[in-house]
């Protein structure tokens, strides 16, 4: 089997699970469709790129299973001419599908090495609308401005308040939080004027944020 023929599969067997669990969104499996995911994975997993197995990274960072990032991107409903922020760029996958939908997407890691090889692999696909940076998720960004989605792949106790005031009207917030329990829960939070409403969303496995850019990786 040919290395496009293989993407084709499995892409076409990701979209019917995808479907069976109410993902439909027309404009993101189309951004889906045209990001080899198999680009983004270790090179000696690629027969596990379109499954939901969890695969690892340098850096200790891991890329999540496919249903599972599709569902993340679904929940976050990227609309065109949107600006994005994702914290924890990891592979440059999820950052790579949403660039295909949004306007503009700044994607920041602590890891130099993380965001050197995600670079690398948005160039590849010709993704002028993402930027990559090496930078501390749990502090704020000065100079960027406001986002009209937000999206953490790395957990927290909570969301920053830097964070919370860099997100418009209307805008959505979507973030690993840890409960008491131990679990760690994907929470949507939409801004309506000066007030939040909260939705819980699904259990989700990333890990949590450390503070601070990695000096040697």
């Amino acid at each position: 089997m040919t290395a496009r023929l293989a993407e084709r599969e499995g892409f076409a067997a990701l979209v019917m699970r995808l479907r069976a669990e109410g993902v439909t969104n027309l404009d993101l499996l189309t951004a889906v469709e045209a990001t080899p995911r198999s680009l983004f994975c270790p090179s000696h997993l690629s027969a596990y790129a379109y499954s939901g197995r969890t695969l690892p990274l340098e850096c200790g960072a891991f890329m999540e299973g496919a249903d599972l990032a599709i569902r993340v991107l679904d929940a976050l409903k990227v609309k065109p001419g949107q600006r994005v922020l994702e914290v924890g760029t990891g592979s440059g996958y999820t950052a790579a599908i949403i660039g295909r939908v949004a306007e503009r997407v700044l994607t920041i890691d602590r890891y130099k090495t993380l965001v050197t090889n995600a670079r690398a692999r948005l160039s590849e696909l010709g993704l002028r609308s993402v930027v990559a940076r090496q930078a501390d998720g749990r502090e704020g960004l000065t100079g960027e401005g406001t986002f009209d989605r937000i999206l953490y792949t790395v957990a927290l106790p909570e969301i920053p308040r830097q964070r919370v005031e860099q997100l418009v009207s209307n805008g959505i917030i979507l973030a690993p939080l840890i409960e008491e329990s131990g679990k760690t829960v994907m929470v949507r939070l939409t801004r309506i004027g000066s007030r939040f409403e909260r939705q819980s969303l699904f259990e989700v496995p990333y890990l949590p944020a450390d503070r601070g850019v990695a000096k040697f990786l």
